[in-house]
């Protein structure tokens, strides 16, 4: 099993979100790549939970990432999250950010679950990624 390039893999994430201009403006509340210490007013994103499965070969190391996103928000209803959401789905899918180690060969979108948190107060949207790395 390779998981050596976990830490590559949320770094090369977060940048990607962060470094899109509009998601920036759909998620004022912000991105991290942990839970915030305290819930943050508005809408933002976290870099979440993280299963890593062996996809090594003859030919060498590998593995898929599979990447929790979270979606958070304190709008009513859902449209807010979702169009954020939406926005990370265009994102990654399809993208091959540089890592320190290793090299992603695809990101594929898994999938989606849209639901309300913390008692109906904020509404989460969990979005599921694959990442396949080699190296």
């Amino acid at each position: 099993m390779s998981y050596q390039n976990a830490a590559a893999v949320q770094v090369a994430l977060y940048d990607l979100l962060s470094g899109d201009a509009t998601l920036a403006g759909l998620v004022p509340g912000g991105i991290f790549d942990a839970p915030p210490p305290a819930t943050p007013q508005g809408t933002y994103v976290v870099l979440g939970e993280e299963d890593v499965i062996d996809r090594s070969d003859v030919s060498g190391p590998g593995a898929e990432h599979r990447v929790l996103v979270q979606v958070v928000s304190d709008a009513a209803g859902f449209l807010t999250s979702k169009t954020a959401a939406a926005r990370i789905g265009e994102i990654l899918p399809g993208s091959q950010p540089s890592l320190s180690s290793g090299r992603v060969v695809a990101i594929w979108f898994h999938q989606a679950q849209a639901r309300r948190a913390e008692g109906a107060a904020l509404r989460r949207i969990d979005l599921r990624f694959r990442v396949r790395v080699e190296g």
